[in-house]
């Protein structure tokens, strides 16, 4: 069983090769992680994942999706994360924390409110962008970040790095994906400048090493660091897999250690072919033609499904989203299914 065989990267050893994805609760007051983020993140350790990596993360208020997501901006922020740090690894999984800025797709409604653009009487705030592109009609209109506001970015994710690690994490994945701020400067479909930060591929990704440069030179060097990306953006003239494939191979020397393969979320209204594992050939390409480390994530959802992404050379790890949400022991069956160990907290060997 690939699936449990151990995992190291830098001093780091993973019990397993899965991953509880970065998932938005949506339950946060002024960026403050509570009791609901505690036992959500808190149980899925004590159910067997090798890491838990805990929702995007806002590096700044304006770089929320919502007004209850959690943040890093500020001290209080990292008090609160401690307990919850401190409980994951107890409980034998990597504590990890994605950070993140939501971009043209900040100020909305939570998910279960609509999901649409907070209307300017209900607390919406200015959002950047590479450009003034709205996500879709009905949309704020972002501000192109000038000069100023892009070193704003970088340092805000620096900070956010030492704080990170002062709040008890032992990995950082940087939100790439998913249609957010450094997506939107990856992407043609959203990024129109004509500056050093625009254009060519080379000015494209140059924020995305701008920032993995900046987190890297505090993170420490013993401890990992992660890239999401979406491998395309399912549209024409956006973000490609050959593009996804170009960057990687540029991302060990900068050291990231592993690249979390999605896809999507950059615009609208396309047409995505989801299904199981969907995502998987995208991650396996990288991992082959970048000689770097991949997770898969998207519609895993059965134990054999991800020890065969393991055990077929697609990716390293694989990240669990809702199949988690649906089951905190998700872990626990997949070793009983697959016939694999794993110990039970002491509380519940009783049960064993």
């Amino acid at each position: 069983m690939k699936l449990f065989e151990p995992y190291q990267q830098r001093s780091l050893t993973l019990r397993n090769r899965i991953v509880v994805s970065p998932m938005c609760q949506y339950s946060a007051t002024d960026g403050v992680p509570d009791q609901w983020h505690f036992v959500h993140l808190g149980s899925r350790a004590v159910g067997g994942a090798g890491a838990v990596i805990a929702e995007a993360t806002a590096v700044s208020p304006e770089g929320r999706i919502s007004g209850r997501d959690t943040g890093i901006w500020n001290d209080a922020q990292i008090e609160a994360w401690r307990p919850i740090t401190a409980f994951i690894a107890e409980h034998g999984a990597v504590p990890g924390v994605q950070l993140a800025h939501a971009g043209r797709k900040a100020s909305v409604w939570r998910p279960w409110e609509g999901g649409h653009a907070l209307p300017a009487d209900k607390g919406a705030w200015q959002t950047v962008a590479p450009s003034a592109i709205p996500f879709d009609k009905d949309w704020h209109v972002p501000q192109a970040l000038d000069a100023e506001g892009i070193r704003k970015v970088i340092a805000d994710f620096r900070t956010a790095a030492v704080r990170a690690q002062k709040a008890g994490f032992k990995l950082i994945e940087l939100h790439a994906a998913h249609g957010y701020l450094l997506h939107q400067f990856l992407s043609p479909l959203s990024n129109h400048r004509t500056d050093e930060y625009g254009g060519s591929f080379e000015n494209r990704t140059c924020l995305v090493r701008e920032v993995i440069a900046a987190v890297r030179e505090v993170w420490p060097a013993d401890l990992p660091l992660w890239l999401r990306i979406s491998a395309t953006d399912w549209a024409e003239g956006g973000w490609n897999i050959d593009e996804s494939v170009r960057l990687a191979c540029e991302l060990p020397a900068l050291g990231v250690d592993l690249v979390d393969v999605s896809s999507g979320g950059l615009v609208p209204h396309v047409k995505i072919p989801v299904g199981p594992g969907y995502q998987v050939p995208f991650a396996a390409r990288i991992r082959q033609e970048a000689n770097m480390a991949t997770g898969a994530v998207g519609l895993i959802t059965e134990p054999a499904q991800a020890d065969g992404i393991i055990a077929g050379g697609a990716a390293d790890v694989v990240l669990i989203a809702r199949a988690s949400l649906r089951d905190p022991y998700f872990p626990r069956r997949a070793a009983q299914e697959l016939g694999a160990t794993i110990v039970a907290p002491e509380q519940y060997q009783r049960a064993w």
